[in-house]
């Protein structure tokens, strides 16, 4: 048995007994359900890079079949270290931030580890610190600290952590220069798609201006429409919430001079059509909606949202590789940040004759 598979045990081929106990799986049965060798496993399962794509995704289908999980205790004799991390958050209650912490339970659970997640107030001046002891009093290997706004980044970058630690933020496109798929596919198909339907005349409800995925978000809208010539009306700016768009369309009124109003998540969009229809304009008939992230009511609207879907999963994987890298000092995978695609659904029509 490979030093990989230690606290594992290979099972042979073959019927089990009537009436003895289901084992739990290996990582040999992984590799015979994907097809691949119990060594590719193993390097999966440690986030090491030089997998190809169609050879990750054969692995994980096959864990997620299975329901593998990884024997911790003999992995944490072995090691000498122990198998848990802490996720950090003060945004659990948000779609986007949420399913970001789902997607980096499931990447540490894969790898290994358990994902102990602790939330907090952002108002509270002391309360990151006393979240760090908390993460630190429960032995973790390594602290995942998500944050969304600057001020969060910054308290961040200002702590000690104690043990390896990796700051999972979106970083702000104007700052680094490197551009994300939402910024280079999301926003240009959406526009584009928006312009085949003859609209010439958008609105960008904007996130809140202290948050770097509302700016980048901001700058893509503006910047898709640059490349095709067109223009925006304007941009407001909300805070995320369904009120926020709602306000921000009853503040212009009928005047709106907008025939596609483009919103930068879909409460925004929800608030927004509300708004839209008790000012007596009908949507898409009169005036198109669309949203960003693709929440899973987004279908269920009235009508269903058009929408960039976010792969909000992948980012929390990813965040969980980077931190998985850190505390092995191996150099993390290359993931693609935002992974996106556009759903086009009953919110948006031809562009209404002026």
């Amino acid at each position: 048995m490979t030093a990989d598979a230690v606290g594992e045990t290979a099972v042979p081929t073959g019927e089990q007994e009537p009436g003895t106990p289901a084992k739990p799986p290996t990582i040999y049965d992984v590799a015979r359900a994907a097809g691949v060798s119990h060594q590719t496993v193993s390097r999966y399962l440690k986030g090491y890079q030089g997998i190809r794509p169609q050879t990750q995704e054969k692995v994980a289908k096959a864990l997620e079949a299975l329901k593998y999980r990884p024997n911790l205790t003999a992995r944490s004799l072995k090691s000498g270290r122990p198998h848990r991390l802490a996720a950090l958050t003060h945004e659990i209650d948000q779609v986007g931030p949420s399913r970001i912490v789902q997607g980096a339970s499931t990447a540490a659970r894969q790898a290994g580890y358990l994902l102990d997640i602790i939330t907090f107030d952002m108002s509270d001046a002391d309360a990151v610190d006393e979240a760090v002891r908390l993460a630190a009093s429960q032995d973790v290997a390594g602290i995942l600290a998500l944050a969304s706004t600057d001020a969060m980044t910054e308290v961040f970058e200002r702590t000690d952590f104690r043990v390896p630690a990796h700051i999972a933020a979106e970083e702000d496109d104007a700052l680094t220069g490197h551009t994300t798929q939402l910024t280079d596919l999301g926003f240009p198909s959406l526009i584009a798609y928006l312009a085949g339907l003859g609209h010439e005349r958008f609105l960008h409800i904007a996130g809140p201006s202290d948050y770097s995925a509302a700016r980048n978000r901001a700058r893509a809208y503006e910047r898709a429409l640059a490349d095709r010539g067109l223009a925006s009306t304007g941009t407001l700016h909300g805070d995320w919430s369904a009120q926020s768009g709602y306000e921000a369309v009853m503040r212009l009124g009928r005047g709106i001079e907008a025939t596609a109003v483009i919103a930068a998540n879909d409460q925004t969009a929800l608030g927004a059509m509300l708004a839209l229809k008790e000012l007596g304009l009908r949507v898409p008939e009169d005036v198109s909606v669309t949203g960003v992230d693709d929440i899973p009511e987004a279908a269920y609207f009235s009508p269903p949202l058009t929408t960039l879907r976010v792969d909000f999963a992948a980012q929390g994987r990813s965040a969980v590789q980077e931190l998985l890298s850190r505390i092995d000092g191996t150099q993390p995978p290359r993931v693609p940040a935002l992974q996106t695609e556009l759903v086009i659904r009953a919110s948006t029509a031809w562009a209404a004759k002026a």
